[in-house]
């Protein structure tokens, strides 16, 4: 979308030619929009930026039908709707999120009034709510009664330019979402990536093969492939039809690069019939695809989807936005905004992996609101396009170190993780053990302190809240979006590293296990001419017989116990692990 503001801009005279009183005035009525009370924890203030440091600043504008958009999200992904499965186009979806006229002649005019111009603008959706625009530290600082400064973030290296708060004229708090980069301090490298190596384990599992029992061989209990999963989740018996139509997809980030090599010998080990076949790589914002460089993360991902898809399409996402910052550098480009840059450039495309795989997420609270409500959004427009979404919950229980608050009262909560508390993705905990699975001690799960309880779960959340009674009483939201949804197995995944075979857990690999499941639920509705899942969370919590409930296990964290899966819903493991004879049936209707 062309916004008329454009040749608007492309007329303006260069800043200092004349000035309009009324339009200064009009703009510097600042009122603060995000602040924080400390230097967010695990970063460390390292000097003043060089005025002339050069950011990415990206401008999210109200979007003028947001609400009338996750209305139909919500009716489409209603079974019982007469609009269910009914997804809407890209033209449909980009015109309930661009901004108001009235949005954008406001924006239009702040910025001509700071002397930017037509070519300093670049738009990143088609609704033409998100816009980019490369300006100076001392620019950013006069626009946004802001004080830029360097910080470093001790465990990971990452330097980011940030501010401690930023204003907004009083006028664009009803016409700007957020902006960024201002108070957002996390970057990829600074958050969970949410694997981890076991041990090496090459040798013995070249060997490994399923036995013919209908239940996983005991091995399973140590060592889990494809062929487990697929026997734990009862895929084994399913061939996928729509391979023209159907797609699943991986969002990579922290220049992790998935290997094609790695991927060869593990379709030699694990899945023979798959051998010469691969997967695409598409390159987001100057991503990388080093093939000489294989990554934990990138090939668990791939590996686990394309063994539980196979022969489905899948397509790797290498999203760049984290390059490797010089503090010494006079201007380099601040560009620590990836989830922005892949969502508007996912969502800017005609076509998207019905399915799609994410393994990354931060504390919740270090998070501002508004970057969180505007992200959340923008997974509401995969959803109503027709795209499941599915996060890994995390590794760290009900929260991880001292679980201090980070307002200025170091008040211990429970730390939901986002973006698995976005109440418009499927977040994904863990279980391990086979015959039975119990949860996983690490699963993340909680309630959300920005999203209320969706409708579509607040009957299984009560259920739940009242078995628990008083139990953690004031340390947890409980009127918040609860999460995970569901839950698969994340402990001892074989996946082949460079060559070798290495053990590998975490939540990282319950979501492209369960994407993978997911992906041929999606192919079977395609392959009967039916639409494709999109959405799913409202058909799950509606019929939670497709999933194995698991009913023992906890996730300790914060210096408890943690809470307890137990029979129904439970925020350790959600409604259960995927049963996909019993989701076929569901999903047929």
């Amino acid at each position: 979308m062309l916004w008329s503001f454009l040749l608007f801009l492309g007329a303006a005279p260069p800043l200092g030619v004349f000035a309009n009183p009324l339009a200064t005035k009009r703009w510097s009525d600042l009122v603060e929009k995000h602040s924080w009370a400390e230097i967010p924890r695990g970063w460390e203030y390292v000097r003043s930026p060089d005025p002339e440091h050069i950011l990415e600043m990206r401008i999210g504008l109200k979007q003028n039908k947001i609400n009338e958009l996750i209305s139909s999200l919500y009716q489409i992904s209603d079974p019982k709707h007469d609009r269910y499965g009914k997804h809407l186009s890209k033209q449909e979806a980009d015109a309930l999120v661009a901004p108001h006229p009235d949005s954008a002649e406001a924006v239009e005019s702040w910025l001509s009034d700071h002397g930017f111009k037509t070519d300093d603008i670049t738009f990143r959706s088609g609704g033409g709510e998100w816009i980019v625009i490369p300006m100076t530290v001392s620019q950013a600082e006069a626009m946004l009664g802001a004080k830029y400064e360097l910080y470093r973030h001790s465990l990971s290296s990452s330097y980011v330019v940030r501010t401690l708060s930023y204003s907004l004229p009083r006028e664009l708090h009803n016409h700007i979402n957020m902006v960024s980069p201002t108070t957002y301090f996390g970057t990829l490298r600074s958050m969970k990536a949410t694997h981890f190596i076991q041990s090496n384990s090459f040798g013995e599992e070249k060997g490994f093969t399923l036995s013919p029992e209908a239940v996983p061989p005991s091995s399973c209990a140590t060592q889990i492939t494809p062929a487990c999963l697929k026997v734990l989740y009862n895929t084994s018996g399913y061939v996928p039809q729509a391979t023209d139509v159907n797609v699943l997809g991986i969002a990579g980030y922290l220049d992790e690069f998935a290997n094609r090599a790695d991927l060869q010998t593990f379709f030699t080990a694990f899945l023979p019939e798959a051998v010469g076949t691969s997967f695409d790589t598409i390159t987001v914002n100057n991503g990388g695809d080093n093939q000489s460089d294989p990554g934990v993360e990138a090939n668990l991902d791939i590996q686990y989807t394309e063994g539980m898809s196979f022969p489905t399409p899948n397509i790797y996402y290498s999203t760049g936005g984290s390059p490797p910052f010089n503090p010494d550098s006079e201007t380099p480009t601040d560009t620590n905004e990836p989830y922005l840059d892949w969502l508007n450039f996912v969502l800017s495309q005609d076509t998207i992996p019905q399915t799609i795989t994410t393994s990354y997420g931060d504390d919740e609270q270090t998070v501002p609101n508004d970057f969180a409500v505007s992200v959340c959004n923008l997974f509401a427009e995969l959803g109503v396009r027709g795209t499941t979404v599915l996060f890994s919950s995390g590794d760290l229980g009900v929260g991880g170190g001292d679980c201090l608050t980070n307002d200025g009262t170091d008040t211990v909560l429970f730390q939901p993780d986002f973006p698995a508390s976005c109440p418009f993705v499927t977040a994904v905990g863990g279980t391990v053990g086979i015959n039975p699975e119990v949860a996983v001690d690490f699963s993340g799960g909680g309630f959300s302190r920005y999203f209320p309880t969706p409708d579509y779960q607040v009957e299984a959340v009560n259920s739940f809240l009242e078995g628990l009674g008083d139990t953690f009483s004031g340390l947890f939201n409980s009127s918040g979006r609860a999460y995970p949804d569901v839950a698969a197995q994340s402990e001892n995944f074989i996946v082949i590293i460079g060559g070798e075979a290495f053990l590998v857990g975490g939540t990282s690999a319950s979501s492209p296990t369960t994407a993978g499941v997911i992906s041929l639920l999606n192919d079977f509705r395609l392959s009967n001419g039916q639409s494709s899942l999109g959405f799913i969370n409202p058909l799950i919590y509606a019929n939670p017989g497709g999933f194995n409930d698991i009913v023992s296990g906890s996730n300790p964290g914060c210096g408890t116990q943690g809470f307890s899966a137990g029979i129904g819903w439970d925020p350790v493991t959600g409604l259960g692990t995927p049963d996909f004879l019993k989701l076929q049936a569901i999903v047929s209707a």
